[in-house]
Protein backbone atom coordinates (compact mmCIF):
# COMPACT_ATOMS: atom_id res chain seq x y z
CA UNK A 1 0.00 0.00 0.00
CA UNK A 2 0.98 3.79 -0.54
CA UNK A 3 -1.07 5.40 2.05
CA UNK A 4 0.80 8.59 1.29
CA UNK A 5 -1.51 8.82 -1.97
CA UNK A 6 -4.68 6.67 -1.49
CA UNK A 7 -6.55 5.38 1.26
CA UNK A 8 -6.41 1.06 2.03
CA UNK A 9 -9.67 -0.45 2.46
CA UNK A 10 -10.65 -3.34 4.12
CA UNK A 11 -14.54 -4.10 2.92
CA UNK A 12 -16.12 -7.45 4.01
CA UNK A 13 -18.95 -9.14 1.58
CA UNK A 14 -20.88 -11.29 3.66
CA UNK A 15 -22.97 -12.79 0.36
CA UNK A 16 -25.96 -14.60 1.23
CA UNK A 17 -25.10 -14.90 5.10
CA UNK A 18 -26.56 -13.86 8.32
CA UNK A 19 -29.84 -12.28 9.72
CA UNK A 20 -30.22 -9.00 10.87
CA UNK A 21 -30.27 -10.41 14.55
CA UNK A 22 -26.97 -12.02 13.81
CA UNK A 23 -26.21 -8.95 11.97
CA UNK A 24 -26.07 -6.92 15.24
CA UNK A 25 -24.28 -9.21 16.67
CA UNK A 26 -21.36 -9.37 14.82
CA UNK A 27 -21.50 -5.88 14.58
CA UNK A 28 -21.25 -4.79 18.39
CA UNK A 29 -18.48 -7.07 18.39
CA UNK A 30 -16.30 -5.71 15.89
CA UNK A 31 -16.43 -2.26 16.97
CA UNK A 32 -13.84 -2.23 20.00
CA UNK A 33 -11.60 -4.13 18.02
CA UNK A 34 -11.63 -1.88 14.82
CA UNK A 35 -12.58 1.34 16.29
CA UNK A 36 -8.12 2.46 16.26
CA UNK A 37 -8.16 1.40 12.36
CA UNK A 38 -5.75 3.40 10.07
CA UNK A 39 -7.89 2.48 7.20
CA UNK A 40 -11.38 2.02 5.85
CA UNK A 41 -13.38 -0.49 7.10
CA UNK A 42 -16.68 -1.64 5.43
CA UNK A 43 -19.78 -4.46 5.96
CA UNK A 44 -21.39 -5.06 2.55
CA UNK A 45 -24.09 -7.23 4.03
CA UNK A 46 -27.35 -9.00 2.20
CA UNK A 47 -30.24 -6.36 1.40
CA UNK A 48 -32.53 -7.41 4.42
CA UNK A 49 -29.87 -7.10 6.76
CA UNK A 50 -28.78 -3.15 5.85
CA UNK A 51 -30.87 -1.62 8.56
CA UNK A 52 -30.06 -3.58 11.69
CA UNK A 53 -26.35 -2.96 9.95
CA UNK A 54 -26.80 0.77 9.67
CA UNK A 55 -28.10 0.78 13.29
CA UNK A 56 -25.45 -1.26 15.12
CA UNK A 57 -22.77 0.70 12.87
CA UNK A 58 -24.13 4.09 14.33
CA UNK A 59 -21.39 6.10 15.79
CA UNK A 60 -18.43 3.76 14.99
CA UNK A 61 -15.74 3.56 12.35
CA UNK A 62 -17.95 0.78 10.18
CA UNK A 63 -19.28 2.17 6.65
CA UNK A 64 -21.83 -0.08 5.26
CA UNK A 65 -22.54 -1.14 1.82
CA UNK A 66 -24.79 -3.53 -0.15
CA UNK A 67 -23.61 -6.06 -2.67
CA UNK A 68 -25.57 -5.03 -5.90
CA UNK A 69 -27.59 -2.84 -7.02
CA UNK A 70 -29.79 -2.19 -10.65
CA UNK A 71 -28.93 0.02 -13.23
CA UNK A 72 -32.28 1.88 -13.60
CA UNK A 73 -34.20 4.21 -10.77
CA UNK A 74 -37.11 2.15 -10.87
CA UNK A 75 -39.52 -0.23 -13.06
CA UNK A 76 -40.43 -3.42 -13.54
CA UNK A 77 -37.66 -5.27 -11.90
CA UNK A 78 -39.13 -7.73 -9.48
CA UNK A 79 -36.54 -8.44 -6.75
CA UNK A 80 -33.89 -6.04 -7.72
CA UNK A 81 -32.92 -2.70 -5.21
CA UNK A 82 -31.54 1.03 -6.84
CA UNK A 83 -28.84 2.71 -6.02
CA UNK A 84 -30.93 5.45 -5.30
CA UNK A 85 -32.63 3.05 -2.69
CA UNK A 86 -29.67 2.27 -0.83
CA UNK A 87 -28.44 5.61 -0.71
CA UNK A 88 -32.10 6.97 0.70
CA UNK A 89 -31.03 4.12 3.67
CA UNK A 90 -27.62 5.73 4.21
CA UNK A 91 -25.56 3.23 2.50
CA UNK A 92 -22.10 4.38 1.16
CA UNK A 93 -21.21 1.42 -0.85
CA UNK A 94 -22.29 -0.95 -3.30
CA UNK A 95 -20.25 -4.15 -4.74
CA UNK A 96 -20.91 -4.21 -8.36
CA UNK A 97 -19.42 -6.88 -10.59
CA UNK A 98 -18.61 -9.76 -8.34
CA UNK A 99 -17.49 -13.54 -10.02
CA UNK A 100 -20.22 -14.98 -7.95
CA UNK A 101 -22.90 -12.65 -10.15
CA UNK A 102 -21.26 -13.04 -13.35
CA UNK A 103 -20.86 -16.84 -12.60
CA UNK A 104 -23.92 -17.23 -11.20
CA UNK A 105 -26.32 -14.75 -12.73
CA UNK A 106 -25.67 -13.70 -16.11
CA UNK A 107 -23.71 -10.83 -15.15
CA UNK A 108 -21.70 -9.05 -17.77
CA UNK A 109 -19.18 -7.06 -18.61
CA UNK A 110 -21.80 -4.47 -20.03
CA UNK A 111 -24.13 -4.65 -17.15
CA UNK A 112 -21.37 -4.51 -14.55
CA UNK A 113 -20.79 -0.72 -16.27
CA UNK A 114 -24.43 -0.19 -16.36
CA UNK A 115 -24.22 -0.54 -12.34
CA UNK A 116 -21.37 0.54 -12.33
CA UNK A 117 -22.77 4.30 -13.58
CA UNK A 118 -26.11 4.26 -11.76
CA UNK A 119 -24.00 3.52 -8.16
CA UNK A 120 -21.41 6.25 -8.85
CA UNK A 121 -24.49 8.60 -10.41
CA UNK A 122 -26.30 8.15 -7.12
CA UNK A 123 -23.69 8.65 -5.00
CA UNK A 124 -22.30 5.96 -3.57
CA UNK A 125 -18.67 4.30 -4.01
CA UNK A 126 -18.63 1.17 -6.37
CA UNK A 127 -16.18 -1.71 -5.16
CA UNK A 128 -15.61 -2.81 -9.05
CA UNK A 129 -14.88 -6.65 -9.23
CA UNK A 130 -12.26 -7.91 -12.15
CA UNK A 131 -11.13 -11.24 -12.48
CA UNK A 132 -9.83 -14.08 -14.42
CA UNK A 133 -10.83 -17.93 -14.34
CA UNK A 134 -8.16 -20.66 -13.80
CA UNK A 135 -8.87 -21.81 -17.02
CA UNK A 136 -8.21 -18.04 -18.63
CA UNK A 137 -5.08 -18.16 -16.07
CA UNK A 138 -3.37 -21.23 -17.60
CA UNK A 139 -4.45 -19.87 -20.92
CA UNK A 140 -1.84 -16.70 -20.22
CA UNK A 141 -4.73 -14.09 -20.65
CA UNK A 142 -4.92 -12.57 -16.93
CA UNK A 143 -3.50 -8.96 -18.10
CA UNK A 144 -5.58 -8.80 -21.17
CA UNK A 145 -8.76 -10.47 -19.44
CA UNK A 146 -8.30 -7.99 -16.15
CA UNK A 147 -7.38 -4.64 -18.79
CA UNK A 148 -10.28 -5.13 -20.91
CA UNK A 149 -12.76 -5.52 -17.69
CA UNK A 150 -11.85 -2.38 -16.28
CA UNK A 151 -12.00 -1.04 -19.58
CA UNK A 152 -15.48 -1.42 -19.72
CA UNK A 153 -16.90 -1.66 -16.10
CA UNK A 154 -15.35 2.41 -16.07
CA UNK A 155 -17.08 3.01 -19.33
CA UNK A 156 -18.33 6.51 -18.91
CA UNK A 157 -16.61 7.30 -15.76
CA UNK A 158 -15.02 10.53 -15.62
CA UNK A 159 -11.60 11.44 -13.66
CA UNK A 160 -13.10 13.45 -11.45
CA UNK A 161 -15.62 10.32 -10.95
CA UNK A 162 -13.08 7.40 -9.64
CA UNK A 163 -12.97 9.31 -6.60
CA UNK A 164 -16.11 6.88 -6.30
CA UNK A 165 -14.47 3.85 -7.67
CA UNK A 166 -12.74 0.90 -6.18
CA UNK A 167 -11.17 -1.57 -8.06
CA UNK A 168 -11.27 -5.13 -6.60
CA UNK A 169 -8.75 -7.84 -8.00
CA UNK A 170 -10.81 -11.15 -7.40
CA UNK A 171 -9.69 -14.15 -9.14
CA UNK A 172 -12.37 -16.58 -9.78
CA UNK A 173 -10.50 -19.55 -8.86
CA UNK A 174 -9.59 -18.58 -5.84
CA UNK A 175 -13.01 -17.33 -4.42
CA UNK A 176 -14.56 -19.56 -2.02
CA UNK A 177 -12.29 -22.17 -2.39
CA UNK A 178 -9.58 -21.24 0.47
CA UNK A 179 -6.91 -20.98 -2.84
CA UNK A 180 -5.12 -17.78 -2.77
CA UNK A 181 -3.01 -16.18 -5.19
CA UNK A 182 0.77 -15.30 -3.66
CA UNK A 183 1.40 -12.00 -2.74
CA UNK A 184 3.26 -11.78 -5.99
CA UNK A 185 0.57 -13.12 -8.36
CA UNK A 186 -1.69 -10.27 -6.45
CA UNK A 187 0.68 -7.69 -6.84
CA UNK A 188 1.32 -8.06 -10.62
CA UNK A 189 -2.24 -7.74 -11.48
CA UNK A 190 -3.32 -5.02 -9.16
CA UNK A 191 -0.26 -3.70 -10.83
CA UNK A 192 -1.68 -4.18 -14.35
CA UNK A 193 -5.15 -2.67 -13.22
CA UNK A 194 -3.56 0.08 -12.13
CA UNK A 195 -1.54 0.73 -15.41
CA UNK A 196 -5.24 0.57 -17.07
CA UNK A 197 -6.29 3.49 -15.55
CA UNK A 198 -3.15 5.04 -16.08
CA UNK A 199 -3.36 4.42 -19.54
CA UNK A 200 -7.33 5.77 -20.28
CA UNK A 201 -6.98 8.51 -17.78
CA UNK A 202 -3.49 9.18 -16.36
CA UNK A 203 -0.54 8.94 -13.74
CA UNK A 204 -2.17 10.74 -11.04
CA UNK A 205 -5.63 9.31 -11.27
CA UNK A 206 -3.87 5.55 -11.27
CA UNK A 207 -1.89 6.81 -8.44
CA UNK A 208 -4.75 7.80 -6.67
CA UNK A 209 -7.09 4.87 -6.91
CA UNK A 210 -7.56 2.41 -4.12
CA UNK A 211 -7.15 -1.41 -5.72
CA UNK A 212 -8.26 -4.30 -3.38
CA UNK A 213 -7.24 -8.23 -3.49
CA UNK A 214 -10.10 -10.16 -2.80
CA UNK A 215 -9.33 -13.44 -3.15
CA UNK A 216 -9.48 -15.85 0.00
CA UNK A 217 -7.48 -12.95 1.78
CA UNK A 218 -7.47 -13.93 6.05
CA UNK A 219 -5.97 -13.81 8.86
CA UNK A 220 -2.88 -15.50 8.43
CA UNK A 221 -2.18 -14.03 4.54
CA UNK A 222 -3.81 -10.79 5.24
CA UNK A 223 0.01 -9.35 6.25
CA UNK A 224 1.62 -10.49 3.67
CA UNK A 225 -0.98 -9.60 0.90
CA UNK A 226 -1.21 -5.83 1.82
CA UNK A 227 2.45 -5.40 2.40
CA UNK A 228 2.38 -4.79 -1.59
CA UNK A 229 2.63 -1.48 -3.35
CA UNK A 230 -0.56 -2.17 -4.97
CA UNK A 231 -2.67 -3.43 -3.10
CA UNK A 232 -4.81 -1.02 -0.97
CA UNK A 233 -6.52 -3.73 0.90
CA UNK A 234 -8.88 -6.72 0.56
CA UNK A 235 -12.88 -7.42 -0.42
CA UNK A 236 -12.90 -10.30 2.38
CA UNK A 237 -15.59 -13.05 1.96
CA UNK A 238 -15.96 -15.64 4.79
CA UNK A 239 -13.68 -13.56 7.34
CA UNK A 240 -15.68 -10.91 7.52
CA UNK A 241 -18.17 -13.30 8.77
CA UNK A 242 -15.95 -13.54 12.34
CA UNK A 243 -15.13 -10.47 14.50
CA UNK A 244 -11.83 -11.59 15.58
CA UNK A 245 -10.13 -12.34 12.20
CA UNK A 246 -11.86 -9.33 10.37
CA UNK A 247 -9.90 -7.00 12.90
CA UNK A 248 -6.58 -9.05 12.34
CA UNK A 249 -6.64 -7.68 8.87
CA UNK A 250 -8.10 -4.27 9.14
CA UNK A 251 -4.92 -4.22 11.63
CA UNK A 252 -2.62 -5.60 8.89
CA UNK A 253 -4.21 -2.62 6.69
CA UNK A 254 -3.58 -0.37 9.13
CA UNK A 255 -0.03 -0.83 9.39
Amino acid sequence: MNKAVRKAVIAGNWKMNKTPAETTEIINAMKPLVKDADCSVVLCVPYVDIHAALTAAEGSNIEIGAENCHWEKSGAYTGEISADMLTAMGVKYVITGHSERRQYFGETDITVNKRTLAAVNAGLTAIVCVGETLEQREQGITGELVAMQTKIALGGISKEQLNKIIIAYEPVWAIGTGKTATADQAEEVCAVIRETIAKVYDNEAAEALTIQYGGSMNAANADELVSKVNVDGGLIGGASLKAEDFSIIVKAASK
